[in-house]
């Protein structure tokens, strides 16, 4: 008896690190492609995470965080929030000072998302992690001072492993949880044995509930143009969940749009209302390091994306040479932005 259980659990111990092996898809290899003149971003170096672009051009980026099991280039430098003008024709990035009162030493910002309120201020609603919990901070743009003005913290039993949030009025906003544990040893199990814990979840000052549920790990979210619909990345099972918006915020899943790349973050090109997906092609160049051999960029077009048949162009594709781990990117008016988890980030123009 016992001769035949060896082999049966190293079959079994094999076929799962087969498995494992596809789901990171550890031997895909991206090949070039460059939508125009592209330069590396001068003053971003440790990561422009998640990125958000007014109407009027102003891009804010998210910049050092640190997440269990990616790497980091400066661990011990406290995250920070970076603007840029999109319309001058050779931007450049500026650090925004945070006011005082607020702990800038654990500041560790992931996503971020903007609101614009009827009197035209507005307000950059940050996920932070400190010492790596999850809170969610607001802060008020002050654009002649060009600062950051911390107004409020949020913390909630639901707003746990916070990837990314999605603001739809004041402190009103869908946040997605990534994962279920918080060590990068069980968060890696999790997404191995697909426990799905994970969900979208909907806060305002009256009501916190959970509104999806049966991802993986939901990553970036944003909405349609017309405000009728949600998208949804899951970076463990490559997909976007299209979602429908009901008047009480419920959420209703209309499809999955399948990948062969992990999703990570979305946004909407405000001129046509396709959906970028800044993406990773081998996550396992991820998860194990090598600066010899880097972790890719591939950023994806998605045109017509309520449509039977979306359209999937490649809009950018690096081998790690020039941009590592891409995690998002923002089109404005022929100009396009790509940020990564923890490398520098690129600006091209189309």
């Amino acid at each position: 008896m016992g001769k035949l259980v060896v082999p049966t659990l190293l079959g079994a111990a094999l076929a799962l690190i087969v498995a494992f092996g596809q789901k990171l898809n550890a031997s895909r290899e991206v090949e070039p492609v460059e939508p125009g003149n592209c330069q590396l971003i001068e003053g971003i170096e440790n990561g422009s995470e998640d990125i958000d672009v007014l109407p009027s051009g102003l891009a804010f980026i998210s910049s050092g965080l640190k997440y269990p099991g990616m790497p980091s280039f400066a661990p011990d430098k406290p995250g920070q929030i970076f603007l840029m003008d999109l319309n001058k024709p050779n931007p450049h990035v500026q650090e925004l000072s945070i006011s005082n009162g607020f702990d800038k030493a654990s500041f560790n910002p992931h996503g971020i998302s903007t609101f614009i309120d009827e009197d035209h201020n507005v307000y950059l609603y940050v996920v932070n992690h400190p010492h790596m919990e999850s809170t969610l901070e607001i802060f008020k743009f002050d654009e002649q001072q060009r600062s950051l003005v911390h107004l409020k913290t949020i913390e909630h039993e639901l707003l746990k492993s916070v990837n990314d949030i999605l603001v739809l009025g004041p402190e009103q906003f869908y946040a997605t949880r990534d994962h279920y544990f918080t060590k990068s040893c069980l968060m890696l199990l999790e997404m191995l044995i697909d426990l799905r814990w994970t969900y979208v979840l909907y806060y305002s000052p009256k009501e916190v509930k959970v509104v999806a549920r049966g991802f993986n790990s939901p990553n970036g979210i944003t909405i349609s143009p017309d405000k009728k619909y949600i998208y949804v990345a899951d970076v463990a099972d490559k997909n976007i969940h299209v979602m429908k918006i009901h008047d009480n915020r419920d959420l209703t899943l209309l499809k999955v749009i399948q990948l062969d790349t992990s999703v990570d973050n979305l946004t909407v090109d405000p001129d046509t209302g396709d959906v970028l997906a800044g993406c990773h092609p081998n996550v396992m160049k991820l998860i194990l390091y090598n600066p010899k051999d880097p972790p890719q960029s591939e950023v994806l077009r998605i045109q017509d994306i309520l449509s039977e048949k979306p359209r999937i162009n490649t809009v950018y594709a690096n081998n790690g040479s020039i941009l590592q781990a891409s995690s998002v990117a923002f089109a404005y008016k022929r100009k396009l932005l790509i940020g990564t988890i923890f490398d520098k980030a690129l600006y091209c123009e189309l």
